[in-house]
């Protein structure tokens, strides 16, 4: 006797009683790009649908999404021009977003992207000394965490990073906890985000850095000594082609804490471009979100997620 699978799939409303994996707007973490200035609302080029926001600009761009039940923001600064030292200046352009979206929002989730390429001459991730860079990115940490973020995330992979950030946060006696890109790949699906941000590397790459895109062992490590040092959640950056590393670290019994994947700017071009010009139907960008969360992602940080509130109904 062979087994009658497809009884399971005859009709809609049956394929959803049997259905494993589903969505909600809960499972999305919302990336925003703000910029200095006021009166800003501006599309990006390399990314329709992605703006960059004036602080003054956030709350009316905010209330529709959050009405739709948007939970959490990952903030990410980009100052009108370069110097580090502005990077933890209270009066940065972080800082003046996180309290105010506090003072509109004050449910929301804000976690912010901790890193200074945005900032930097040379558009990388460190000072050219890792230990030096580490304390910087702390110092930033700690004036995020005083603004009132709920959580930082260090992005720019430099070793001891999330033991020191710990560490300095500790001291000050903020509990706010620590979420790290602890497997990010260097990787060529974050090219429209660069131009966003502003932080292309001037020279070379970040190829000694961020993660080979070959190891998944090493990714592994770097996980788990990230969670040693103090990080209370991880990041794996890119998603779409890297589900196995999400996979692992979600099936390992080391690994009991939050994993978020990050739907990186490429892959959202990706399939964006397929969609816009009729190549390929939108469903795809909902398949390709189920494939996140059903490799084992916690939450998925993705510009998607005006689209998700748009289209949940057609596919839920």
């Amino acid at each position: 006797m062979f087994r009658r699978f497809r009884q399971n799939r005859i009709d809609e409303k049956t394929r959803r009683i049997h259905r494993e994996t589903t969505l909600s707007i809960a499972d999305f973490i919302l990336p925003l790009f703000i910029v200095e200035g006021t009166g800003i609302c501006e599309e990006l080029n390399s990314m329709p649908e992605v703006y960059h926001l004036s602080v003054d600009q956030i709350e009316p761009y905010l209330r529709p999404l959050i009405e739709a039940g948007l939970e959490t923001l990952l903030l990410f600064g980009v100052p009108s021009e370069k110097g580090i030292e502005q990077a933890w200046d209270q009066n940065g352009v972080v800082q003046q977003a996180i309290r105010s979206i506090k003072e509109n929002f004050s449910d929301l989730g804000v976690i912010c992207d901790v890193c200074i390429c945005s900032f930097t001459q040379s558009g990388h991730c460190h000072v050219g000394d890792n230990d030096k860079t580490i304390e910087i990115l702390s110092q930033i940490a700690l004036s995020y965490a005083e603004s009132g973020a709920d959580a930082v995330a260090p992005s720019d992979m430099m070793d001891g990073r999330v033991l020191y950030m710990r560490k300095v946060l500790d001291a000050a006696a903020f509990s706010t906890p620590i979420i790290s890109y602890a497997a990010k790949f260097a990787s060529g699906f974050y090219g429209p985000f660069r131009s966003a941000a502003d932080c292309a590397p001037q020279e070379g790459d970040r190829k000694g850095y961020q993660m080979d895109f070959c190891n998944g062992n090493e990714a592994q490590e770097e996980i788990f000594t990230d969670i040693e040092e103090g990080a209370a959640g991880i990041i794996v950056k890119p998603a779409m082609t890297y589900l196995d590393v999400v996979n692992r670290a979600k099936q390992s019994s080391e690994n009991r804490y939050p994993i978020i994947a990050y739907n990186v700017s490429g892959e959202y071009m990706l399939l964006r471009n397929g969609v816009d010009n009729g190549i390929i139907a939108d469903s795809v960008i909902w398949e390709s979100l189920i494939a996140m969360k059903r490799a084992g992602s916690d939450r998925i940080i993705s510009y998607f997620v005006p689209w998700f509130i748009r289209n949940q109904e057609r596919f839920l």
